[in-house]
Order: structure tokens, then sequence, then C-alpha cells
């Protein structure tokens, strides 16, 4: 009797997802978001070239496709949340140590072996903070608040390339360029800081310690991850479809900024740092929230099969607005954000479909947290790859073929959505 009062009064004391999903996952977007994208800017304003940026700055995101390999060393020590808020502290540490970087002449090799040690860390955050999302939440919750994290994800994103962007553009003015891009990096750092502290108070422990216990373990249960992974009903087309629904994203994220900041005497828009801020902290941040939150109620409404083309053309399509503006060369700033509205909506509607499709025909079975770990491992894989090359393609095209050939990318994205068979996740769980 005692037992579950005990447990009845653990229940009632479990945190709301209200406080703590938009926060974790804002804390998961932001390294990301920053390695993917905002130092493109940061090294784009202080020299470098577009296929030198797009190349090292997709190598260091490594950490994100091999995270899989370490995920069971987690289940050997303290909680879930342990990891969440250990990792937020030393990435509030690491954004501090590149922000120090940047006056030295080897800034470019110095942060970047900074960024690279940054992305293991949050790699390392983004395992236990899915973990305590999937553990901490029943399948009609995690359906639920999918919406929400998306947003805040992605909400990451538009912030920080947009809001801090701008505020880099601006800075730069008074400080210059090295000083400013500085007083960012340091600003990231005191976030995720700030957050480190929110999590220690408000987020659950996403289940404890206690299903490794020894190295061997470690390595047995990392085999019977893979395996059983592998062994999945249609996982052959589960992969192609995590691989190739962003295979056109891959190519055009790491461009599109630098697109919006080269000279138009190069193809590109001539648009200053704050800017682009703007453009995506003004007009993208609320249009990717909106579409994600839309596509959130649409998806729980049609359910993810009759919804996934739709979703799929609303992430895809929009593409073609860059194609337009490289050929057009508008010098209208209402139009060039009009353009930026349409892209990032779609954006946030469409990211749910991927972000469900894991979570519900990958990840159910005998090891959901780690499953899911390896499907967003295989899905930043089949980002990353056409991201390091996408400096090189455009820099042989231009920027108006490049975008041209970003469109025709998007067909395999669609094939794949269009073919691809669902399983039926509640018999497999019952049976695994």
């Amino acid at each position: 009797m005692s037992e579950i009062e005990m447990q009845n009064t653990k229940q009632e004391k479990k945190p709301h997802p209200g406080t703590w999903v938009p926060s974790l996952y804002f804390a998961e977007g932001l390294p990301f978001v920053t390695i993917a994208t905002v130092c493109v800017l940061m090294y784009k304003d202080m020299g470098r070239s577009d296929a030198e940026i797009a190349f090292f700055t997709s190598l260091i995101a490594w950490p994100w496709t091999f995270k899989p390999l370490w995920g069971p060393l987690l289940e050997m020590f303290k909680t879930k949340k342990y990891f969440v808020v250990g990792t937020q502290l030393v990435s509030g540490i690491l954004f501090g140590l590149i922000a120090f970087s940047l006056p030295f002449a080897g800034f470019f090799q110095y942060s970047l072996a900074i960024f690279a040690v940054l992305a293991f860390n949050a790699a390392t955050h983004d395992i236990a903070a899915d973990g305590v999302y999937i553990n901490a939440l029943t399948m009609k919750e995690q359906t639920k608040y999918v919406g929400w994290q998306g947003a805040f994800y992605n909400l990451a994103k538009v912030l920080s390339q947009g809001v801090f962007v701008y505020m880099a553009g601006m800075l730069t003015k008074v400080l210059g360029v090295k000083h400013a891009w500085m007083t960012v990096m340091g600003v990231f750092g005191v976030i995720m800081f700030v957050l480190s502290i929110y999590h220690s108070k408000m987020l659950p422990s996403g289940g404890s310690a206690g299903e490794v216990h020894s190295l061997r373990e470690t390595f047995d249960t990392l085999w019977d991850v893979i395996k059983t992974f592998f062994q999945k009903k249609y996982i052959g087309w589960g992969i192609a479809f995590i691989v190739l629904y962003r295979f056109a994203e891959g190519q055009a994220i790491k461009i599109v900024p630098l697109f919006l900041r080269s000279g138009r005497e190069l193809g590109g828009l001539g648009m200053s740092t704050s800017e682009i801020g703007i453009v995506y902290g003004v007009f993208g941040a609320a249009a990717f929230v909106a579409g994600s939150l839309l596509a959130g109620y649409f998806t729980a409404g049609r359910g993810l099969r009759k919804s996934l083309m739709v979703l799929c053309a609303a992430f895809n399509i929009p593409f073609a607005v860059y194609a337009f503006l490289a050929i057009a060369q508008p010098t209208s700033f209402m139009l060039i954000g009009a353009a930026v509205v349409c892209e990032y909506f779609g954006y946030g509607f469409g990211f749910v479909g991927l972000t469900l499709f894991m979570m519900q025909q990958i990840a159910p079975g005998k090891y959901k947290m780690a499953h899911y770990a390896f499907a967003t491992a295989i899905m930043n894989l089949g980002f990353m790859l056409p991201s390091m090359v996408s400096g090189l393609i455009s820099d042989y095209l231009g920027y108006q073929k490049f975008f041209i050939w970003v469109i025709i990318a998007t067909i395999p994205s669609f094939l794949v959505a269009w073919l691809v068979p669902f399983r039926n996740t509640e018999l497999d769980e019952v049976i695994n």
C-alpha cells in the first residue's frame, strides 16, 4: 500500500511536459545549428572560401552520425537527466573557449578543433535528451508534443542564425568582425549554462542506470542494438526514407546563407550579415514555428501514412524559391523575406513527417531509445554527406544552376515517401 502511494506521489510530482520539452529541444538544437549554419556565416565574414567552409563545417559534424556507438555507455551511470545537464554545462564552457580562440592568427584551426569537441558533447546530449523524451512521455504525449519538440529545436535554428546573426552584423560596425562574433559565441555559452541550471530543477530523470553494468555488457548491448535494428520489418525502406528525405536540404542549407551574403557580381544577393539576421530571425522564426505546430495537428488528425506525401511536398517544394531568387536577383527586402517565409514554413511543416516516422516506424521495439538514436544518426549521415560537397558543387555550377540542381535533388525524397511501406508497430512491440 505504501509503495503504491509513493509511486502515485512521484507521478504527481512529475514535471509537466510543457515546462521542459520546449527548453530541452532548444538546447538540443542550438549547438547543432551553430555548427551547421551559424559558423558558416562567421567564417564567411572572416574571409574563408565557400568550399573550405562547407567541407570543414560538415566534417566536424560526424559525431551526430556515430553517436549510437557510445549510446549504451549512458545506460551504465547515473540518469539520463544527469547527462543532459552535464553536457549542457560543458557546451557553455566550449562556446566560451570558441569565443576566446577567435582573435588568434590560427583562429580557423583552433575554433574548428573546439567545434569538433562541441559536436561530440552535443551528440551525447542528444542521446540523453531523446531518451528523456521517449521514456518520460507516453505514446499519446509523444504525439501531442512532437510539434513543440520540432518547433523549439528549429526555433534554436532561426533565432541563432536570425537574431544573433543580426547582432553580429550590428556589432561588427562597432567592434569589428572578430569581437562581434566573440560576443555572439559568448552569449551562446551563457544560454547553455542557464539552460543547464534550469533543467537541473525541471527535467524528469528519464530513467536511471541499471540496464548495462559492465563494459562487456555494453558491447553485447551495442551488438544487439545494431542486430535488432537491421532485423526490423521494412528496415531497408526505412533507412532509404531517412537518408533521402533530407537529400536536397543537405545541399541547400550550407549554401543559402552564403548565397544571401555573396555579392551580386558573384551571383549572390549582397545582403549584409544584419539583414540576413532579420530575414531569418523575424521572417523565418514565426513561419517555422507556425509550420511545425500546424503539422503536428494536421498529422494527428489524418495519421502519418495519409499525411506523408503532403509533408514531403511541404518540405521540398519551397526550395524552388532560392532558384527564383538566384535567377531574378530581386532587390526588394520584403520579397526576399517572403521567399524565406515560404521556405521556412514548409521546412517546419515537413520536418514533422521525418521525426514522426523515426519515432513510430523505426524506434518501437526492445531498444526504443537506442534505435531512435540510431535512426537520427543515419538521418544526419544523409544530411551531412551532401552538405560536405555542396560547396564544391556550388562553386562549379554557380548559384543559379546550383539551386536548379537542388530542385532536381528533391525527386528521390518524393519517390521514397510514395513507396515506403509502413509496419504495424503495435504488433511488433508485442512480438519484441
